[in-house]
Formats: C-alpha cells, structure tokens, sequence
C-alpha cells in the first residue's frame, strides 16, 4: 500500500511539469560575471531563464563604495520579458556589483548580485 502511494505521488509531480520549478533564474548577462572589461559598458542586461514582472523586478550597480550609479531606469525590455536592464553613464576605473531582484510570472523572488571591473 505504502509503495503504491509513493509511486502514485512520483506519477502526479511527473505530470504536472514545471511545478516547483517557476523562479526565474539568470541565464546570462552583459557584462558577463566577474568579467573585466577595457571600457565601460552603455547597459547592464541580465537574461533570465523565463518571464518577469516589470513591477517587481528592478536592477541597480553600485560601484566599490556601494553608491548608485546606474541611470535608476531599470527596466523589463519591451520585446523581451526574460531581459532586465539599466543604462550606466560614462563610468570610470574600478570595481562594480550589479543588484537585481526579479518576480517570476508566477509570483515568485529571486535576488543575486555580481561583480564586474572596468579596467
């Protein structure tokens, strides 16, 4: 009996797909993580894994100070809503950690932060 219910619950979560499984992730971004680059970038864009929700997804960078310095119009991209973005100014030498947090279609959070360096 009891092996019966097992199987039967592994048969369930197996047709329901994607159940437990709806955060939205990153999948890549520019600049890349960690990465060093020789001048600095326009944007920060960061690519998830599905869609997000433009009212509760917001990206900011800080730079080793932990002061703003993104443009603060960060944004789902219209004709992408796996791609969060934000526009930088001319930004000097130096160390910078990028800040996101998004909301899934599904109404669930995830938040990370990563690195960069503008030689």
């Amino acid at each position: 009996m009891r092996r019966a219910t097992i199987l039967l619950a592994l048969a369930v979560l197996a047709a329901a797909p994607g159940l437990g499984w709806a955060h939205a992730f990153p999948d890549h971004s520019e600049p890349r993580v960690g990465h060093t680059l020789d001048a600095p970038p326009p944007t920060v864009r960061i690519w998830f894994d599905g869609a997000i929700e433009p009212v509760f997804s917001e990206i900011r960078v800080e730079d080793s100070g932990q002061r703003r310095v993104d443009k603060g119009d960060s944004r789902v991209n219209t004709a992408d809503p796996t791609l969060l973005e934000v526009s930088l100014p001319a930004l000097a030498s130096g160390r910078y950690t990028v800040i996101w947090s998004v909301v899934a279609r599904d109404g669930h959070r995830t938040e990370g932060r990563f690195p960069f360096r503008i030689k």
